[in-house]
């Protein structure tokens, strides 16, 4: 019998996409989107959020109460609530949803879970997708209850539709989700994560127009700012204040924050890692 004949065999015996130790290998990682495996992720999202009360009180009810307490801080200037409370709304879910994604993120790949979970053949792809599809039913109903709340029950008042306004509420919800699944990838701890928020949000806070027209500002911040999606949610709420149909400026600002969150989730799931050093 030749040697080669008699020697062990390679790792090309392995089964398909296994490596030598018969973990999955990079053969083995899809190259594309499945829509079935992108909702078996975000049904099991939902499924574990549904066992932690305080993570949902968090996303669905913290914006209707900051926006309840504004609207009686201005009490005595309705118009002032009138004037910022339409930015807020927006604003509102965009901070929280950044918040509880950034650490739900970490926390499953701290915990080992994503770990096991990317072993399987189960792409970064899926895996963010599903992530945003979970998080996003829920940012659904945060900005639907945070909407009604604003225009029925505390009378902010608006030119245009109620609708326009859910619908830039909710893609600034969505905005949020993308960016704390981009920075969890950076964070090291739950600390960390939430220290990406002055880093990540409160320079787009400061720049997005809510203090002072965007037009008054130094040169240099104005330029910086037309490249802030939150800039351009602040100014599609202010469409729907001011107008009463859907105008083309409007429609600009919403394709643009709708762009800006899928390009930071197609950043999310290029950097993605598996567990935190």
């Amino acid at each position: 019998m030749s040697p080669t004949a008699s020697a062990s065999p390679t790792p090309a015996s392995a089964p398909a996409g296994l490596g030598a130790s018969g973990q999955a290998g990079p053969a083995s990682r899809p190259s594309a989107l499945n829509a079935s495996r992108t909702m078996a992720t975000a049904t099991r999202v939902l499924r574990q959020l549904r066992h932690d009360p305080r993570t949902i009180a968090l996303m669905i009810l913290i914006p209707c109460v900051m926006l309840f307490l504004l609207r009686y801080v201005f009490d005595g200037s309705p118009h002032t609530f009138d004037s910022i409370g339409a930015s807020l709304l927006g604003i509102f879910p965009l901070i929280t949803m950044f918040l509880v994604t950034s650490i739900a993120t970490l926390r499953e790949r701290t915990s080992g879970t994503l770990e096991r979970l990317l072993a399987m053949p189960l792409g970064k792809g899926d895996l963010i997708a599903g992530y945003a599809l979970a998080f996003g039913v829920l940012a659904v109903i945060q900005s639907a209850l945070a909407t009604g709340l604003a225009v029925w029950f505390l009378g902010l008042d608006v030119t245009g539709s109620p609708w326009l306004l859910l619908l830039v509420a909710l893609l600034d919800a969505l905005l949020g989700t993308a960016l704390g699944l981009f920075v969890s990838a950076f964070a090291a701890s739950e600390f960390q994560a939430v220290q990406f928020m002055p880093a990540v949000i409160f320079p787009q806070l400061l720049l997005c127009g809510l203090f002072t027209p965007r037009s008054n500002m130094h040169p240099v911040l104005e330029a910086i700012s037309d490249v802030l999606p939150m800039s351009y949610a602040v100014d599609g709420m202010n469409e729907v204040l001011k107008h009463t149909d859907m105008t083309a400026t409007f429609v600009r600002d919403a394709l643009i924050v709708a762009g800006s969150a899928l390009l930071v989730l197609g950043l999310g799931a290029a950097t993605l890692r598996r567990r935190t050093p």
